[in-house]
C-alpha cells in the first residue's frame, strides 16, 4: 500500500523498537499512513543515527532486534499503520572490531571472500589498506599498543593479525598486516578506500557487484517480501556507482507494490531522471519551493546588501552566492577530498599509460584538470545520461583557464572524454567515470551544504540541502508549476520541510522568514543589540558575521515570550530570564554556532580548532543571543510573532495537501523549534497539541479519508485571488473535493493595508472550513479573503458530500 503520510522517528538505544511501539496510537489518531522508521540494521553500538552500519545482516539488537522490529510491525498493523525503512546502501563502519566483513577482509586481505564487499584500491596502498585510526604518528603511539591472542589493542580500536604475525616484534608485526595503521591527519590526502564525504569512519560499499548487493541486502528483501515493511527511503543514492542499475536491481529484487523513495538532492530546475524505477525524492525539492513562498524578493535582495556592509565580507567569502561556493569548492577538493582526486588522478593516468593517443600528459596536469571540472559541476552528481549538459564545453574551456601552457591545457579534454564515457570502456575507463561522479557529488556536499551554507548568510533560513542562498525567493506562479509537475510526474513523492539533516526545523525558518519583510528593522535591531549586550563580559562578537547569523538564529529559535512579568520590552531594563533563555537553550544555541563556525572554516575548523576563537564565540553566545534577552531582542521576537506563525502555519498546510506524500519529522506536528544535529536528533516525545497539531490532524485525517483525492489519480489546480493583495494569497484545488488556502508575506499584507477588497472564488458547490467547525462557504462566487482568514491565516475546505466512515 502506498502511504498517504509518514512520520518520521530517529530510533536509538534511548528510544527503541519497544518505545515506538508506545507511540503507535499515538500517531496513528494524528491521521499517518506510515512509520518512517531511522536505519534499524546493526551498527556501531551506541550509535544515535543508525548510518554506521556494521552488519546488514541483521536488525540492530540495541534497538530490539528482529523480534522487536517485527512486533512493532504487528502493533502498527493493527492499527492500520504500515512501516518505511531508511536503507544506506553506500557505506558501512570502518570499524573493524564491529564489522565482521571488515575484519575478515583485514585478516585475510584481498584473499578475503569479503574483499570485493569494499571500495578499496589495494594497489593504491602497496598491497596494504591505510587504516587512520591513530592519535599521533606512529611511532608516538606504538607504545599504547599491545597484542593479546590474534588481535592488536590501541585503545578502544581492535584490529586482527594476519596469519601467524603474533609472535613478532611489534615493529615487523605492524609492517606484516594486510592493513597500515597511520596518523588520523593522513586520511586526507593518503586514503585508498571510498569514504563518505570526507568521513573516514564510513567505508564505501560496491553494491554494484551484484553478489554484493545479494549479501547486502537479503534482510532488506525478507523483511519486505514478508510484508513487515512497505516502502524504502533510499540513503545518498549519488554515492553509487552507478544510482541508476543499482535502483532497477532493487526494484527488482523488492518487488511490486514497495514504495521507494531516494535521497536525492536536485539543485535549481534539476530534474529526478526519468528513467529511475522510484516514487520520487525525500522532498528537499519541496523544501525548497515551500520555503521560498515566505520570502519576499525584494526584501531578500535588500538583505544581501545590508549584510555585505555589515559582515564586511569579500565577494568569495560570503558576500555573494556563485563566488562562495566556487571558492569553497576550490577549498574543499584541494584539501578535505585531496585522497579523492589522487585517486582520480592515478585511474586517469592508468588509462593515458595503456593508450598511446593519450600518452604524455602529465600526472599533475592531469591532476589540475580533474579539480577544475570537479569545481564546475553546477549539480550533485553527473549521470550516464544527460552527463554533457553537466559537463559542458563551457565548463571545460574555464577549466583550461587553470593552464598557462595551452597545451597542457588539453588534459582537460581527455579528464572530460574519460568523464562522459567517450574513450571506450575498460575496467580503469569504467572506474574513473564512476568515480568522478562520486566524487562529484561529495564535493558538491561538502563546498556547498558544509561550508558556503555557513558562510553566505544574509537570510539562513534559506541555507538547507538543496536550497539556493542565492535566491532564496519562489514567486507563486513558480510554485503552482511544480506543484502541477508533482501531480502529474511523481505524484507518490516525498515531500518534507523537517528532516533528521536539516539546519533549522520549519518553525525555526518561518520566523527568520519574516526578517526578509523588514531588512531595515531587522539591522537597526542589530546596531541596538550590540549596544546593549557590549558591556557585558564576552558581550561583543568576535567577528561581525557571527553576530549577524547569532542573532537570526536566536530570533528563529525563539525567545521567552513573557521572561519576566513585570518587564516591558519596550522599557529601559535589559534584565529578565525565563525557560526560553536557560541554560538548555544556551547550551544548545552554543553548540549549533560552533558547529556552524568550524563548517565555514573562516576562523576556526574541525581539524584545525583556534581555541582563542572558540572560547571568544562561547563567550558571546552566553552574553548575548543566550543570555538574558535585552529589550529590543524581546521587542523584535514579539512584533514578528504574528508573521512567524502565519509563515509557520502556512508552510505546514502546503505540504500536507499538495500533491506527494509529506514525511512528518517527529514532533513537528506542533510547533517544534529544533537546530543542527544533534539538536533535532533527540528521542520522540508526544507533546502538548497547539494549534499546528490541529492544523495536522484535519488534513492527514483528510488525505487518510479521501486517497482518490490526494493520489495517483488526484489532481492540482491553482486558485488565484483577484484584488490589491491577490499576491499574498496562495491557493489550489485537489481533485475538485478539497481547497487549501494560505497567507504568504504578511508582514508585507498589513503594511499594504491588509487584504481589503480581494477575493477568492472557489469551485462550485458547499464547503466545510475543517480548521474551524460550523463554517459552511459556498462555491461559485467570491470569498472575501478578510472572511476567509478572520481567525487564522490558513484554510483548509472540503467539498459537502456524503458522510465519511472513521476508520
Amino acid at each position: 500500500m502506498k502511504p498517504t503520510a509518514t512520520y518520521r522517528l530517529q530510533l536509538q538505544p534511548r528510544f527503541p523498537f519497544a518505545a515506538a511501539e508506545a507511540a503507535v496510537p499515538y500517531l496513528a489518531g494524528l491521521g499517518v499512513s506510515h512509520l518512517h522508521l531511522s536505519p534499524v540494521l546493526e551498527a556501531v553500538p551506541g550509535s544515535a543515527h543508525g548510518y554506521d552500519v556494521t552488519d546488514p545482516t541483521r536488525v540492530r539488537e540495541e534497538l530490539g532486534g528482529e523480534a522487536g522490529l517485527r512486533a512493532l510491525a504487528r502493533t502498527a498493523r493493527d492499527h492500520g499503520l504500515g512501516l518505511v525503512l531508511d536503507i544506506v546502501p553506500n557505506h558501512m563502519a570502518a570499524v573493524p572490531r564491529y564489522n565482521r566483513a571488515l575484519w575478515d577482509v583485514l585478516r585475510h586481505g584481498p584473499g578475503s571472500p569479503y574483499a570485493r564487499w569494499f571500495d578499496i584500491d589495494w594497489e593504491a596502498g602497496g598491497g596494504r589498506v591505510l587504516l587512520p585510526v591513530l592519535g599521533g604518528r606512529l611511532g608516538e603511539e606504538s607504545a599504547a599498543m599491545r597484542v593479546e591472542s590474534d588481535v592488536l589493542h590501541y585503545g578502544e580500536h581492535r584490529f586482527p593479525l594476519r596469519g601467524t604475525t603474533a609472535a613478532l616484534p611489534l615493529p615487523e608485526l605492524l609492517d606484516a598486516q594486510w592493513y597500515r595503521l597511520g596518523w588520523w591527519r593522513l586520511a586526507r590526502t593518503e586514503l585508498a578506500y571510498r569514504r563518505f564525504f570526507t568521513v573516514s569512519e564510513l567505508i564505501g560499499v560496491r553494491v554494484e557487484d551484484p553478489e554484493v548487493f545479494e549479501a547486502t541486502h537479503a534482510k532488506i528483501v525478507e523483511l519486505v517480501r514478508d510484508g513487515v515493511v512497505e516502502g524504502v527511503r533510499i540513503d545518498h543514492p549519488d554515492g553509487l556507482a552507478d544510482p541508476e542499475e543499482y535502483l532497477r536491481r532493487l526494484d527488482t529484487a523488492l518487488g511490486p507494490g514497495c514504495w521507494t523513495v531516494v535521497e536525492k538532492i536536485l539543485t535549481g530546475e534539476e530534474r529526478l531522471p526519468p528513467g529511475w524505477p522510484v516514487d520520487g525524492t525525500t522532498g528537499y525539492d519541496t523544501l525548497r519551493r515551500v520555503d521560498g513562498l515566505f520570502a519576499d524578493p525584494d526584501g531578500c535582495r535588500e538583505l544581501l546588501r545590508r549584510h555585505r556592509e555589515f559582515s564586511g565580507a569579500a565577494d568569495d567569502l560570503g558576500g555573494s552566492w556563485e563566488p562562495t561556493v566556487r571558492r569553497a569548492a576550490h577549498r574543499v577538493i584541494t584539501h578535505e577530498l585531496a585522497a579523492e582526486v589522487t585517486a582520480l588522478t592515478r585511474l586517469a593516468e592508468r588509462v593515458c599509460a595503456g593508450d598511446p593517443r593519450l600518452r604524455d600528459h602529465a600526472p599533475w596536469a592531469l591532476r589540475t584538470a580533474i579539480r577544475e571540472l570537479l569545481i564546475r559541476v553546477p549539480v550533485y552528481r553527473p549521470y550516464r545520461t544527460g552527463a554533457e549538459e553537466v559537463l559542458t564545453p563551457g565548463a571545460a574551456t574555464a577549466a583550461k583557464a587553470a593552464f598557462p601552457v595551452p597545451e597542457e591545457a588539453s588534459a582537460v579534454d581527455v579528464v572530460r572524454e574519460l568523464a562522459l564515457g567517450r574513450l571506450g570502456e575498460s575496467p580503469s575507463r569504467d572506474a574513473f567515470r564512476a568515480r568522478f561522479a562520486q566524487t562529484a557529488s561529495a564535493l558538491r556536499a561538502k563546498s556547498v551544504e558544509d561550508t558556503a551554507f555557513y558562510r553566505h548568510t544574509p537570510l539562513i533560513c534559506a541555507n538547507e540541502v538543496g536550497g539556493d542562498p542565492g535566491r532564496p525567493f519562489v514567486e507563486p506562479e513558480e510554485f503552482h508549476a511544480y506543484a502541477e509537475r508533482l501531480a502529474r510526474d511523481w505524484p507518490a513523492t516525498g515531500t518534507a520541510l523537517t528532516t533528521h539533516d536539516t539546519k533549522h526545523s520549519a518553525d525555526v525558518r518561518a520566523r527568520i522568514a519574516v526578517l526578509s519583510e523588514c531588512p531595515e528593522r531587522w539591522t537597526a535591531f542589530l546596531a541596538a543589540v550590540t549596544g546593549e549586550t557590549a558591556g557585558r563580559a564576552g558581550g561583543s562578537a568576535p567577528d561581525r558575521r557571527l553576530a549577524w547569523t547569532a542573532w537570526q538564529t536566536a530570533i528563529g529559535l525563539g525567545l521567552d515570550p513573557d521572561p519576566d512579568p513585570g518587564l516591558d520590552p519596550d522599557s529601559d531594563s535589559d534584565s529578565g530570564s525565563g525557560s526560553g533563555s536557560g541554560p538548555a537553550r544556551g547550551e544548545r544555541l552554543g553548540r549549533a554556532l560552533l558547529k556552524g563556525a568550524r563548517e565555514a572554516a573562516l576562523h576556526t575548523t574541525w581539524t584545525e580548532p583556534d581555541q582563542e576563537y572558540e572560547s571568544a564565540l562561547a563567550a558571546f553566545v552566553a552574553a548575548g543571543p543566550a543570555g538574558p534577552p535585552p529589550r529590543s531582542a524581546l521587542r523584535l521576537a514579539r512584533g514578528l510573532e504574528p508573521y512567524g506563525r502565519a509563515n509557520a502555519l502556512g508552510a505546514a498546510l502546503l505540504q500536507l495537501a499538495m500533491p506527494g506524500v509529506p514525511d512528518l519529522y517527529q514532533g513537528t506536528e506542533r510547533d517544534c523549534r529544533a537546530l543542527v544535529d544533534p539538536d533535532n536528533r533527540e528521542p520522540f516525545a508526544q507533546g502538548p497539541p497547539d494549534e499546528k497539531t490541529a492544523l495536522t490532524r484535519a488534513a492527514l485525517r483528510l488525505r487518510r479519508e479521501r486517497p482518490g483525492v490526494f493520489g495517483a489519480a488526484g489532481s492540482y489546480a491553482p486558485l488565484r485571488a483577484a484584488g490589491p493583495a491577490a499576491a499574498h494569497c496562495v491557493a489550489f484545488c485537489r481533485t475538485g473535493e478539497v481547497v487549501a488556502a494560505v497567507t504568504r508575506l504578511s508582514l508585507g499584507l498589513e503594511r499594504a493595508g491588509g487584504w481589503r477588497e480581494t477575493e477568492l472564488t472557489l469551485p462550485e458547490g458547499r464547503w466545510d472550513d475543517l480548521l474551524l467547525e460550523g463554517r459552511e462557504l459556498t462555491g461559485g462566487a467570491p470569498v472575501r479573503l478578510a472572511e476567509l482568514f478572520a481567525d487564522r491565516p490558513v484554510a483548509l475546505l472540503s467539498r459537502r458530500g456524503p458522510a465519511v466512515r472513521e476508520r
